[in-house]
């Protein structure tokens, strides 16, 4: 709360300030009019086409491409994680809370890693952007969901010289509890990420040096879900009612993760010599008052240390990585050859690491390499290839084109730590799992012809030796909960359609349709709805004399009946269940996106069918969805 009322302070003060400069002056006498600045040329030489911005990605293949600041108007109100994915994720039913994919996707690793995954999106998608400014850049975003549910976003950049840049970005998250909210500020997550990023390049550009700081912490106050009154009832409209109790009630989920990068290369002819160095910490913790809630919420107890009644479960992980390489382009081709060091830690709180199949601590050597090959501006090929010492490996390659995108990849990867092993107050297991398959492959035809933009084709996923966490009833434990190797192989096909055409020259529809088959599901263990749609009709155009440019319309998702995957918060898990299927429901929202000059702004009424039924979503069971609610936001950028 102190924080955005300083935000707005600040964003109401710059505002007065820009405005008050603008005029002229109406007390001073008349002679000095003359001296005053006037020229509109000169009030507006800078804006969104004099700061631009890379990453580094485009740097380390040498792409050279830079692109403006982001004033676009269409979408713009979708400002939750679940919409910036086109509904690809779920949550617990509010903004900031544990997210799931509902298709499988490819791990990002090879190597060793936590396996605590449901808070990466808050983290790993804020690509850092490296700008490129003629004058200081102010981006500000506030956005007041309704319900308590707020979101900011700070972004601040300038050049110190042509060739030296640095800024940051602040992006919290403060979000009401829906179910038996006491009053304003009675918080369910808060969320604080930062960073701070520079780049630095000389004058005869033979050596360029990235640094960038990022850290997160998010924390999430767990109910446990709501209690369904009558399990009989397919509609669970229980879970709907305003005065529906949650199951938990002092329940605290906390990860904070911490990461210093640094890439720098040093050209020698037409050969790039570079490092690139990773520091990270991340840390997960559970808090949980058993003087309150109720113990046997959980399937499974054990008194551990002095954490008997006040619950305090954790596990560190720290790992440092360095890479070094050649790199260069020869004509169209890029090349690129590493060698890559990473010595990790993982430390359990209650756990023995001399009782592990994985080393908790070890150093892992890793040999790899790059290539893309650019024909003209629309195609490329991209691959990547990449062994570890103790035998997992990755390649990957990809096909990007005027008339079709494809993409195949295969990894070997180590288990997560989590799912190999854990021990806190209310679970315990100890496995020996083996390294994970995954094979992916997509191929999509597209089509541009006048007001018409579609593309179809294919994913294809191939699982084998697939870790999951599943619910049900296991040999020698009380505990309900555990995680599973598959003793088979999965394989997902999902031919996919996706289609902009616009008619009556400013009306423009776009569906998303995806089908999903399971040519083999071993183990009963992928869950994922049979059809997927997204959709969208919206107007986009100018009104008042073309000051004012709109798009205003309808967002609509929808998925078929299927038995979604359920969530323990005392180890942050999605699991495999059996016993809730969450009916299908149309889930639509209307909208209206606005901008002008360099603001932007959106209205958003959410879930406006609950408004009519009563009834409402289940994207987790036990956790009801969003009700409908009324949404805002703004935007301002400043470029003095």
């Amino acid at each position: 709360m102190i924080l955005r009322s300083l935000l707005l302070t600040l964003f109401i003060s710059a505002t007065a300030l820009r405005v008050a400069a603008q005029q002229p002056a109406t007390q001073e006498p008349s002679t000095r009019v003359g001296s005053q600045i006037v020229n509109d040329s000169t009030k507006n030489i800078y804006g969104p086409k004099t700061t631009t911005w890379t990453t580094e990605e485009e740097i380390f293949f040498d792409r050279a491409i830079y692109k403006s600041v982001d004033t676009t108007l269409t979408n713009y109100h979708r400002w939750t994680y679940i919409q910036r994915f086109n509904n690809l994720y779920k949550d617990l039913g509010n903004s900031g809370t544990a997210l799931s994919p509902i298709f499988p996707i490819a791990p990002a690793l090879i190597g060793a890693s936590t396996g605590y995954s449901v808070y990466d999106q808050y983290f790993q998608t804020q690509v850092v952007k490296y700008f490129d400014t003629k004058s200081p850049y102010t981006r500000m975003q506030l956005i007041w969901g309704g319900k308590g549910r707020a979101m900011t976003n700070v972004e601040f950049s300038r050049n110190i010289t042509p060739r030296w840049n640095f800024g940051f970005n602040v992006r919290p998250i403060l979000t009401d509890k829906q179910i038996q909210r006491a009053g304003k500020g009675d918080r369910h997550v808060v969320s604080y990420y930062y960073d701070g990023y520079t780049r630095f390049t000389t004058k005869d550009d033979h050596y360029s040096v990235l640094l960038n700081y990022r850290r997160i912490r998010h924390r999430v106050y767990e109910n446990g879900g709501v209690e369904v009154l009558d399990p009989a009832d397919s509609t669970y409209a229980s879970l709907f009612d305003p005065n529906a109790r949650p199951k938990l009630t002092q329940a605290i989920s906390v990860e904070q993760r911490n990461q210093v990068h640094l890439f720098h290369e040093f050209k020698v002819g037409d050969i790039q010599v570079y490092h690139r160095s990773d520091l990270g910490k991340q840390y997960n913790l559970y808090r949980e008052d058993l003087t309150i809630d109720p113990v046997d919420y959980y399937d499974h107890t054990e008194d551990i240390g002095k954490d008997s009644v006040l619950v305090k479960d954790s596990v560190r992980f720290s790992n440092f990585a360095n890479e070094f390489g050649l790199k260069g382009r020869t004509g169209k081709v890029f090349y690129n050859g590493y060698y890559k060091i990473r010595s990790y830690r993982f430390e359990y709180k209650y756990m023995d690491a001399d009782t592990l199949a994985l080393p908790s601590r070890d150093v892992e050597h890793y040999l790899g390499g790059r290539i893309e090959y650019n024909y003209d501006s629309l195609t490329s090929i991209q691959g990547w290839a990449e062994l570890l010492n103790t035998g997992q490996h990755r390649i990957e390659g990809e096909l990007r084109s005027r008339w079709l995108d494809a993409s195949v990849k295969r990894l070997l990867s180590k288990p997560g730590f989590v799912q190999n092993a854990y021990r806190g107050r209310f679970d315990y297991w100890n496995n020996n799992f083996r390294d994970i398959q995954t094979t992916q492959a997509s191929a999509f035809l597209k089509l541009s012809a006048g007001p018409l933009l579609a593309s179809a084709g294919m994913n294809y996923t191939m699982l084998k030796n697939y870790i999951y966490f599943q619910k049900g009833k296991f040999e020698d434990t009380d505990q309900t909960v555990l995680p599973v190797q598959s003793s088979g192989i999965q394989q997902l096909v999902a031919p996919e359609f996706t289609m902009d055409i616009r008619f009556l020259k400013y009306v423009h529809l776009r569906p998303q349709i995806i089908y999903s088959k399971l040519l083999q599901n071993d183990n009963n263990a992928l869950r994922i709805p049979d059809v997927f749609v997204n959709g969208q009709l919206a107007y986009e155009g100018h009104w008042f004399k073309k000051n004012l440019l709109v798009q205003v319309g309808f967002d609509a998702h929808w998925n078929s009946a299927y038995t979604p995957l359920g969530y323990d918060p005392a180890i942050q898990q999605f699991y495999v269940q059996d016993k809730v299927t969450a009916p299908s429901f149309l889930l639509a929202d209307v909208f209206l996106n606005g901008k002008i000059k360099r603001g932007r702004f959106f209205f958003k009424y959410h879930n406006i069918v609950q408004a009519f039924t009563g009834q409402g979503y289940l994207p987790t069971p036990d956790y009801p969805g969003m009700r409908n609610v009324f949404d805002m936001g703004f935007e301002l950028l400043l470029f003095d």
